[in-house]
């Protein structure tokens, strides 16, 4: 068989497998190794006739164009690559890429208001800006807020969504997605897989419809490029990238092969991160000084923990450790929510979604667990950080990052 017929693999292959091949099956037949990166904005055509009828397909079904691409912001070969791979990783027909996890969830929101759904039943806590964007109808929508077991009776005939973050930015609080996405019933449910990534759980397995990324977080993996990617059906992926065409939230060129080139390492990050987290809870659940721990159960790289003390004087006090907004990228992140994040939430929501004053939040990333803790401990003994105490209710210890 000549290179250039060569079909991909359809035998099944684990996730480590798929995170470095997907997205790269047209490369033999181009001869090249690497994807390559295609900058252009618009392309030549010198069949005027063909041209209209593949700008009307588009406009009609919203299907990827057929042959060479049009014009950017319609399709782009090297974001293509990104959305084919990470369809792959979450076990979707398609996804659909952004300049931001915003944009995403904004296209999301706007797919579902353009047939008339524009009621949202959400479960908090929820990421500060979604938090906000939701809250405030910025885009025309209604919001009821509740806990996972009255999302049934939360939906109205005009509900077009039901979000979900899990586990939870910031509490790291854990929802049964299956058992939501049986609550919702006809209602598309969206889980916000961004603090898991498919290595650690693929919700559209558990029943979702939607999974949201904030590909700026472990997707890129290194701080260095921003976007935001819908995994879906290929009918709600039709029309996701008419209202990304419409709006103009593209990504660019440049950040999709960011993206597709982090995909690769992406379960070897996520696991070597989740195995130094693992250890650093098993530290703070008996340190003195700290009041309580959050990890959820399927493990992961984010930690959540209260202090005694000022968490302000912990940020002041890390060395190694950078204090800064974000997570996912290969150093270790540390903030304040209550003062950052979810800022932009209302007090009183923050609370009582389980977000206090004295919770700092902490992306792990790849340094050496020793070295991580040394920085963190002595922060946590700034001069303001509280006498010791015994009774410190123990987070679960976590079980061991396997697969």
């Amino acid at each position: 068989m000549d290179a250039m017929d060569r079909e991909p693999s359809v035998t099944p292959r684990a996730l480590a497998t798929e995170a470095v091949h997907a997205g790269r099956d047209d490369l033999v037949g181009l001869g090249l190794h690497a994807p390559p990166i295609d900058l252009s904005t618009t392309y030549p055509s010198y069949d005027v006739r063909a041209e209209a009828a593949r700008i009307d397909e588009f406009a009609t079904t919203g299907a990827r164009p057929d042959g060479p691409p049009v014009y950017a912001r319609l399709d782009n070969p090297t974001v293509a690559r990104f959305e084919d791979a990470l369809a792959r990783l979450e076990g979707t027909q398609a996804a659909v890429a952004f300049a931001s996890g915003m944009a995403a969830l904004s296209a999301v929101l706007l797919a579902r208001a353009s047939q008339g759904l524009r009621h949202v039943v959400a479960v908090r806590p929820l990421y500060g800006c979604s938090d906000h964007l939701l809250d405030t109808g910025l885009l025309g929508t209604e919001v009821t807020w509740t806990d996972p077991a009255g999302v049934a009776d939360a939906i109205r005939p005009d509900t077009g969504l039901v979000m979900v973050e899990t586990p939870a930015n910031p509490t790291l609080a854990e929802v049964d997605v299956r058992a939501l996405a049986h609550a919702c019933g006809s209602v598309p449910l969206l889980v916000d897989n961004t603090f898991a990534t498919p290595v650690l759980q693929r919700p559209v397995e558990e029943g979702a419809r939607l999974v949201l990324h904030s590909a700026t977080k472990y997707l890129g993996g290194h701080g260095d490029v921003m976007g935001g990617v819908v995994a879906c059906d290929e009918e709600f992926a039709r029309t996701l990238r008419q209202i990304r065409f419409a709006t103009g939230g593209v990504l660019h060129p440049l950040a999709g092969y960011l993206l597709h080139r982090g995909l690769a390492t992406l379960a070897v990050r996520v696991r070597a991160a989740s195995a130094t987290a693992a250890e650093l809870v098993r530290r703070l659940v008996t340190d003195p000084r700290v009041v309580r721990v959050h990890y959820p159960r399927i493990g992961g790289a984010m930690i959540a923990f209260e202090v005694y003390g000022e968490p302000q004087d912990v940020i002041a006090g890390v060395r190694l450790i950078t204090p800064a907004v974000s997570l996912g990228s290969v150093d270790t992140l540390i903030q304040h929510p209550a003062s950052i994040s979810h800022r932009i939430v209302a007090e009183g929501d923050r609370r009582s979604a389980g977000v206090s004053d004295r919770l700092l939040r902490m992306s792990v990333g790849l340094e050496d667990v020793e070295d991580l803790w040394r920085d963190l401990t002595q922060a946590l003994s700034a001069p303001t950080a509280g006498p010791a105490r015994a009774d410190v209710p123990s987070a679960a210890v976590p079980r061991p990052v396997g697969r």
